[in-house]
């Protein structure tokens, strides 16, 4: 099933997804947006792993500060994805009562990482009965550029940041992608190594031909 209005943004760590996601945000509330939108849109800017407790837990595991096994952090993102989705003022809420939702993340993070950690099978079966989002807008990033990114942050790196499995993970979304395209999705496959900027710019664009912009 596509659940209509909503949008993710998806690439390898330091790939600028968080960084885009605030610009679109920032757009979004700006002026300018609400001078040239024909009424003003709702929308809702959200992430993964969430802000709620099972996410604030999985941040700690990805930080490396407490030891589980993989099948069970596969687990956990699939329980605060739904919880994301169908909990109190969650996703499917928000899009079916007319709201526009961008999330830093949704389950191809899970079908990649936790595809590359544990095997593709239990992913997928944790996975398969959630929606898929509108639109999929995917950031290509080498991994040596991220890598490059990630060495740069003040904070502290987390257990997938180093190169071999970054390498890993962009050869798994790019695999991963023609089926969201087969299931209906509109995947747009966007250049990471672009200035912030200028790739914020194309995906306002490409946010811009959802059809609820279009009201």
């Amino acid at each position: 099933m596509i659940l209509k209005n909503f949008a993710i943004i998806e690439g390898c760590d330091g790939s600028g997804t968080t960084t885009q996601v605030k610009l679109l945000e920032d757009k979004l509330k700006s002026k300018e947006y609400q001078k040239t939108a024909d009424g003003l849109i709702s929308y809702f800017i959200t992430c993964e792993p969430t802000q709620g407790p099972i996410g604030t837990l999985i941040r700690r595991i990805l930080k490396g500060e407490i030891a589980i096994e993989k099948q069970t952090l596969a687990r956990l993102f699939s329980a605060d994805r739904a919880e994301h989705l169908y909990g109190l003022g969650g996703i499917v809420t928000r899009c079916k009562q007319g709201e526009l939702v961008v999330s830093d993340r949704y389950t191809p993070s899970s079908l990649v990482y936790q595809g590359l950690e544990c095997g593709k099978e239990l992913p997928k079966a944790l996975n398969a009965d959630f929606p898929y989002p509108e639109f999929l807008i995917y950031l290509d990033l080498d991994s040596e550029t991220a890598m490059g990114r990630i060495g740069k942050r003040e904070e502290q790196q987390e257990i997938y940041d180093y190169l071999g499995f970054q390498t890993r993970v962009r050869d798994a979304y790019l695999e991963l992608l023609p089926s969201y395209e087969k299931a209906g999705v509109r995947v747009i496959k966007l250049d990471g190594t672009k200035e912030p900027s200028e790739l914020a710019d194309e995906i306002w664009r490409e946010i811009s031909k959802m059809s609820i912009m279009k009201k």
